[in-house]
């Protein structure tokens, strides 16, 4: 059966690779509402080509945004059924001088197909269509059965998906998720994710006089708020890179010796090289690797007050800002994270100034699958043999708000493929996808959809 399914796919290359441009040329950035056209476009580019490949039931569910494309094909008896999720709505293309190429113009060069959306998330949501077209092609029938849910709004948030994941549930009801919005560690290295950090933040204001005043007049009797945030932001954490705030770490689960070995295992970024560092600074205790995957961090993201401009003005500022978030692990709950943090920035505020702490709505817990489920390890399998290097095991430092709302509504194994690569220049000038990871992924996924038909 997989020979057939990807012979089809080898033949049919070059007519997937024009329906990939045409799905990459639509300029589908939900975030710009002069593309709110362009962004319904490219959900009728997917449930069209859904209907074409043979799904049932395909919808283009209007929202409050931008539309949700809902399809489904549940005739495989006896075999467990996915919920496929991914985005067609991307990044705005900003700034366009710095691209080679046109952004909603794909060209494929040096190895790689360059526009927005090329690997997020356009290019690798098109890989699973062609292989469930390959599959109906060639055997008329897909091995399990499959839900598809494929939004436009996961770039502004996904605001309105929730809400429709919860009123629908039963609609959207699945024995396990996939979603290939991710990448591997490096090109070439299949790259197993079964976990992601979640994330919260705070903005800190520092208030001190009711307007700046003369450094030299005032100097000495009034405390001044940046360095009054600044001794705030120093008490966060110390210099082993542990955060000091009581009760930060007390949810958080102990690494065993087992995960430690296998987040170990994948290979470190060498960071001198490519982003200039002397060296790497984890907490005390914890390798790059198990603190990067693994273990929560509090970072300052920015932090402004008083004079910016050119040369010196002598001035005690009136205020000072800082934005902090904080990437959790499994355990930790935001809402108490955001809490701790408020309480313990009151308690060491100096004297002389007033803080105001607002706690930012946006936030998500941590997920974790067991690496040992067998939907990751036919998944590890088939990366294996499709890419001809043994897969490795990661938790990943970014955030995917989606899967912990899977997680909750469903309570499913969430299944993170991601094809991309660190050179994809995702969100930013020059996006591309390379185009022996679009061929192998394809190949991957067809052995993977193969090989889950039997998981109960």
């Amino acid at each position: 059966m997989n020979e057939n399914v990807i012979r089809y796919l080898q033949d049919n290359r070059e007519r997937l690779v024009e329906k990939l441009e045409e799905f990459l040329a639509i300029p589908s950035v939900s975030t710009d509402s002069q593309n709110k056209e362009d962004v319904v476009k490219a959900g009728q580019f997917v449930a069209d080509y859904l209907k074409e490949i043979g799904f049932h039931s395909v919808e283009l569910q209007e929202t409050n945004g931008h539309p949700l494309v809902y399809a489904e094909w549940l005739e495989a008896e006896s075999a467990p059924t996915a919920l496929f999720y991914g985005h067609y709505d991307v990044q705005p293309a900003d700034p366009y001088e710095l691209w080679d190429s046109e952004p909603f113009e794909p060209e494929i060069r040096d190895g790689r197909i360059f526009a927005r959306g090329a690997s997020d998330d356009k290019g690798q949501v098109f890989m699973h269509l062609a292989v469930f077209e390959a599959y109906m092609k060639t055997e008329g029938k897909l091995p399990i059965n499959v839900k598809v849910c494929i939004e436009g709004e996961e770039e502004v948030g996904s605001e309105h998906l929730y809400p429709i994941l919860e009123e629908q549930k039963e609609k959207f009801d699945a024995d396990f998720a996939l979603i290939s919005d991710s990448g591997m560690v490096e090109k070439g290295q299949p790259t197993m994710l079964y976990g992601l950090k979640g994330f919260t933040g705070l903005e800190v204001t520092v208030n001190g006089p009711s307007r700046d005043l003369h450094s030299g007049l005032y100097g000495g009797a009034v405390k001044n708020p940046l360095m009054a945030l600044s001794h705030i932001l120093a008490k966060l954490k110390n210099e082993e890179e542990q955060v000091t705030v009581p009760g930060f770490y007390d949810q958080v689960e102990d690494l065993s010796e087992e995960e430690r070995a296998l987040m170990n295992k994948a290979p470190g970024e060498n960071y001198k090289e490519t982003i200039n560092i002397p060296e790497t600074t984890p907490e005390k205790g914890f390798t790059v690797n198990e603190h990067l995957m693994a273990r929560p961090t509090l970072e300052v993201n920015g932090m402004y007050g008083g004079y910016q401009g050119e040369g010196t003005k002598t001035i005690i500022p009136s205020s000072a800002t800082a934005k902090i978030t904080c990437r959790l692990v499994p355990g930790q709950d935001p809402a108490e994270i955001q809490q701790q943090l408020t309480d313990y920035i009151y308690e060491v505020a100096p004297k002389g100034v007033t803080v105001d702490v607002h706690k930012e709505p946006l936030s998500a817990k941590a997920y974790k699958v067991d690496p040992n489920n067998p939907l990751i390890t036919k998944a590890a399998d088939s990366l294996t043999e499709s890419f001809g290097k043994k897969t490795v095991f990661v938790r990943l430092g970014g955030s995917i708000p989606v899967v912990e709302s899977i997680d909750n509504l469903f309570n499913i194994p969430v299944v993170l493929i991601g094809f991309g690569t660190p050179e994809d220049n995702l969100h930013s000038p020059n996006e591309s996808f390379p185009m022996d990871h679009f061929d192998k992924g394809m190949e991957m996924l067809v052995k993977y959809y193969s090989e889950v038909a039997s998981v109960k």
